[in-house]
């Protein structure tokens, strides 16, 4: 277990890690630790988050505010506008797993409105985006960068959750730890079949085509274009989800599950 702890603290740059069951536990925990210092109001992304965010900040009796986003990359000057002292900023810093944040403007930006940020590395772990925020949340749960089928965390630097202990079953310890190990081959295969995806559907509208990402998210316009997604879905193997749906985007779209391939 320690192992496992400390590569985490390694990877997001955080000096304590409590481990949880699950990534939703660990971002509703996380939630009531900062309501429980003062924190108010909840600002998430208007598409390209979680189905949890909204939930767990009504269950709490937190206010609940939307940042307008492009396709889930937070707008700046909508963020400044809204952010203050009271409120926390619940951001997935990869917004469906196609795209990066720009995480360190995001943060300058919460810094100034003395806004907390709970960022969901689920996706960006690994990455120098899952390093940023007051507190750092993940799911190890399938079709997760890593994906040991089971569990979450919580990294922080700072006493938010005294000395709440790791609640993690040892049944997973040794899977977990393996998965970590093998999180940078893991992401630059992914990385590697989104390309030729992407390459294979130039002609089509890619959303945030020249972003690095795992999943693919692609435009249709009407029925026709629609099935030729489809289609090429079904001869490569390749798993899909259609949109409108808030956790990739709000418009007519299709989102092939790059992450889901096992490799």
């Amino acid at each position: 277990m320690e192992e496992v702890i400390e590569a985490l603290k390694a990877l997001t740059g955080k000096k304590k890690v409590i481990l949880t069951r699950r990534g939703n536990k660990a971002i509703k925990f996380s939630l009531r630790a900062l309501r429980d210092l003062g924190k108010t109001k909840v600002l998430i992304q208007d598409q390209g988050g979680w189905i949890t965010y909204a939930q767990y900040a009504k269950e709490l009796g937190l206010g609940l505010i939307e940042i307008k986003t492009n396709y889930g990359l937070i707008d700046v000057n909508d963020l400044k506008s809204k952010a203050n002292s009271k409120s926390i900023l619940l951001i997935n810093s990869m917004p469906g797993y196609f795209a990066f944040q720009d995480m360190r403007e995001i943060a300058e930006i919460s810094k100034k409105a003395g806004a907390a940020i709970i960022n969901d590395a689920s996706g960006s772990i690994g990455n120098e985006n899952a390093r940023i925020g007051d507190i750092i949340v993940g799911s190890f749960s399938k079709w997760k960068p890593v994906d040991a089928g089971y569990g979450g965390f919580i990294a922080t630097n700072e006493d938010y959750f005294g000395d709440m202990p790791s609640v993690f079953s040892e049944n997973f310890t040794a899977r977990l730890e393996e998965k970590i190990k093998s999180l940078n081959q893991r992401v630059k295969f992914l990385k590697s079949a989104a390309k030729k995806v992407k390459t294979d559907l130039k002609s089509f509208k890619i959303i945030h085509k020249s972003h690095e990402g795992f999943n693919v998210v692609v435009k249709f316009s009407n029925d026709e274009e629609k099935e030729k997604i489809l289609n090429y879905c079904g001869k490569n193997n390749l798993e899909y989800t259609l949109c409108p749906r808030y956790i990739r985007v709000n418009d007519n779209a299709v989102s092939i599950e790059v992450k889901r391939l096992d490799g």
